[in-house]
This record gives structure tokens, sequence and C-alpha cells, in this order.
């Protein structure tokens, strides 16, 4: 499992590290690694073009002291600092000794470079970039040279992914002693490119991280397998009451989603009946209603449901699992949810979210972080956030699970049907609404990607793919 620390978090850390170490010791691990990723990515340093861009912190002594170990591999390295009476004194020294350079033409610099380092904020900055920094950003972004940032692009928020102004876009962010936030939730996320990770020996308490992102290893882990003993009932049976006259293939593709998820049964309740009979005759059918539907492990409400708050109301009043997707949302009243004794997971995307919460999607998309755990209060429900990258957050404090798996092909009409019912499928199994909701998530992301394979693709390809996901998880 990789998790991610805040920031004051790694900076106990590094403090209570550094008062064992001698002065300096710890800059000098990071600039080794950094050094390290630097020369990989050239592939070979002598003779080749790095540019600095060095601010008043610690990072940029980071970066000036990876420039003198790349300068004396043969590299023509030129600094550029933002704020020359405070940049660190012993880096600089360092890198004059090895044969560097400051320059005051930066972009001309680096329209030549063959790598630019961004060494300019760490991860305490807040805000953008300063005036001063973002013409430099930009020419970065303009020229042909890989650019690397040093622990975090700078310009984004290390503890929420947020970009609030101009921002360095890396093609690898090499980063050191643990994953910050940032890095792993959008939209900083993409501002860091590739990331990778150096340690430099600190000691970080498991259960201070404020995200973890699954693994295969972790989600094989989660998958329910069945035992000789078991039947159609024991894997668990989830019910599905979605569709309506004007969208019956939503609920198809839930329960498309919902047969590839591992439960022994899935009963239906709607007016899609027909269309769902037709498509997947193992279906369990009732025009009976939720109540009189049979026995269920987990519900699925609301995908294509239109209005339908009567279904909605009578699936909340169940005392089981519930996953509440779509029109569900909508129609679901909040004291109800958080009422209820039996968990709740909600998958709203981004314009769902929004509307829940009063605020505009574009207010969700730039804090996704903070949305997520906000709902997941208001509500007492565990949500997932679905999105570039999806979160899962738990109506208590805890750690936030991203997932990353997916691709921008999954972007396609009845894709979220396909999730909830794989989701559903996963609490009825007997997992945790956090734990289904994750595993499901990250199914789903590998199945978009098997099915589409770099071309566009239906979100009944997606479905079709689960259980290649499924097989290649378990195989590790």
């Amino acid at each position: 499992m990789r998790t991610a620390y805040g920031v004051e978090t790694v900076r106990a850390a590094e403090r209570e590290l550094m008062a064992r170490l001698p002065e300096g010791t710890l800059m000098q691990r990071a600039a080794a690694g950094l050094a390290a990723a630097c020369a990989d990515l050239l592939g070979r340093v002598y003779g080749r073009r790095i540019v600095l861009l060095v601010g008043s912190g610690d990072n940029g002594g980071d970066a000036l002291y990876a420039g003198a170990r790349l300068a004396r591999r043969g590299a023509g390295v030129a600094a550029v600092l933002l704020t020359p009476e405070r940049a660190h004194a012993p880096g600089l020294a360092a890198l004059r000794r090895a044969g560097g350079v400051v320059t005051a033409d930066g972009e001309a610099a680096i329209g030549r470079a063959d790598l630019v380092l961004d060494g300019i904020v760490g991860i305490g900055g807040r805000g953008g970039l300063r005036a001063e920094a973002a013409p430099l950003a930009e020419a970065a972004a303009r020229s042909r040279a890989v650019v690397v940032a040093v622990d975090l692009p700078s310009g984004v928020d290390a503890d929420t992914g947020e970009v609030r102004g101009a921002a360095v876009r890396a093609d690898v962010t090499v980063t050191f002693g643990a994953h910050k936030p940032g890095l792993l939730v959008d939209p900083a996320r993409e501002y860091a490119g590739s990331v990778r990770l150096v340690d430099i020996g600190l000691a970080l308490p498991g259960d201070a991280a404020v995200l973890e992102a699954l693994q295969h290893a972790d989600v094989a882990r989660l998958l329910p397998a069945p035992g000789a003993e078991s039947d159609k009932y024991r894997r668990g049976v989830v019910g599905i009451a979605a569709g309506s006259a004007r969208y019956p293939g939503a609920a198809v593709l839930a329960v498309f989603g919902a047969l590839r998820g591992g439960a022994g049964a899935v009963r239906y309740v709607g007016p899609a009946a027909d269309a769902v009979i037709a498509r997947f005759p193992e279906t369990l059918v009732s025009d009976q209603g939720p109540r009189r539907a049979g026995r269920v492990q987990a519900w699925v409400v609301g995908p294509g449901a239109g209005d339908d708050a009567g279904t909605v109301a009578e699936v909340l009043a169940e005392d089981v699992p519930v996953l509440v997707d779509a029109d569900g949302l909508r129609l679901a009243d909040a004291g109800v949810v958080r009422r209820r004794s039996a968990p709740t997971l909600m998958t709203p995307h981004a314009g769902e979210a929004a509307a829940l919460l009063g605020v505009s999607r574009e207010e969700v998309e730039g804090a996704r972080l903070a949305a997520v755990r906000e709902l997941a209060a208001r509500y007492g429900a565990t949500v997932l956030l679905k999105g570039s990258t999806t979160l899962v957050a738990g109506p208590t404090a805890g750690a936030v699970r991203v997932n990353a798996t997916g691709t921008p092909w999954l972007a396609t009409a009845g894709s979220g049907d396909v999730l909830s019912g794989l989701a559903g499928s996963l609490l009825a199994a007997g997992l945790s609404a956090r734990d289904a909701g994750s595993a499901a998530a990250y199914l789903h992301g590998l199945a978009g990607r098997y099915a589409a394979d770099g071309a566009p693709v239906g979100a009944h390809d997606v479905a079709g793919a689960i259980p290649e996901a499924w097989r290649d998880v378990r195989a590790g």
C-alpha cells in the first residue's frame, strides 16, 4: 500500500531524524537521490545542459547540491536564483566549486536545457507561484527539457492537492521520505508527472497517514473467493433497484457490473425487468418492490431511477448496506442517511457532489479532498468521489483512499452504473463500505484500461473486462 503524509507529520519526522544526524546529512541524502534520478532520466550526464530553478528554502538547497553532483559528472549546470540574497549559501558554494554557474537570463537558459530542476518552493508553499517565478514555469513547459520537481511541483498545495494559480508542470517529481497528498490527488497530481520516492530514513507512524493508495496485493486480499461449501446465498445476494422507462440501460449496466462483482446472485426490482432478463437471464427479477424482492445482503439504488423517490426511501429503510448512486443521490434524504444503522456508500461524480454540497462543480474539482471529506461528514456515510483520481472517505476521521487505475476513456455514459453494480456486489459479499468502494474503483479502473487499450470504449465493454482485471489482481 502506498501512503501519503501531511506536511507537519513529515516535518516532525525530519526534525527528529536531523537531531540524530550530523548537520546537513539529510539534505545530502536528498540531493544524492535527486541527482541519481536526474542522471537516470538523462541517460548520459556528460555534456548535458541543466538549469536549476532555485528558491530560498531547503528545496533550493537540494537542487543546488544535486546540481553540484551533476556538474562534477560533466554536465553544464546553471542556477537561476529567484532570491539571490536568500539562496542556500553552502549549496551555492558547492555548485560553484563543481563548475556550475549562476545566470540572470533564466528563460534563455531554459530554452537550451536538456533538464530543468524545479527547486522554487517546498512542501510548505501555499497558493500559486509568485509573479517572478511564473514566467520560468511557463518557459519550462514550452521547452524540450525534462522538467523534474524537487519533492513537489512548485505552486501546488502539498496537503490538499489544490492548485490556486500558476504552477510548475513536471514530467517527474522526486519526493523525499514519503509521498505527500498533493502528489496523489488531482488537480495537483496532473502537475507531478511520474513520482519517484527517495528513502532518506524518515520514521513515519502508519496511523498518521492521510491518504492510502491500494496496490494489487492489497486488493487481492479484499476480493471474495468461494469455498467448497459456498452456495449462491452464502456468496452474497445483491439487490439492484435501478432504471426507468426512460433509462432502462442503467439497470442493465448496473446488473452487469454486479454479476461480475463476486456475489452469488443478483436480484432486480424496477421497470426495466424485461431489458434485464433479455440480457441476463440469470438475474432474479421481482415486480413486488424492494421490501418483497427476497433476502439480499446489500442494495444498489439510484442509477437511471428518474424521480422514483419512493423506491430510494424504501431501500434506505432496509437494515443492510446500501449503495446510492446517480438519481438516488438527489432523491436521498440526508437525515435518513445519517440515521441509518447499516453502512451507506454514496458514489457521486463531481457535478453530483457539487449539488449535494451547494457549491460549483469547479470548487469540487479544485478541492477534491476537502469535498469528499465534507460529504462523508455531512451524510455520515462512506463517499466515493469519482474522477480521474477516485477518492473514498469514511464518515469518521481516518485516511482517505485514492485510486488512479482508470483511464480517460472511462468518461463514457453508463460507466458509473457498472461501478455501482460492482461495488454493490462486493458489499453483498461482506466487504465494508470503504473496502468495497476502494476495491471496486481499483478493478473498474483496470477493466477500463483493458477494455479501451487506447481506443474508445463503451460501458458494457468495461463490465465485460472486469473478470480480466480480477484475475490480474489475484495473480499479483
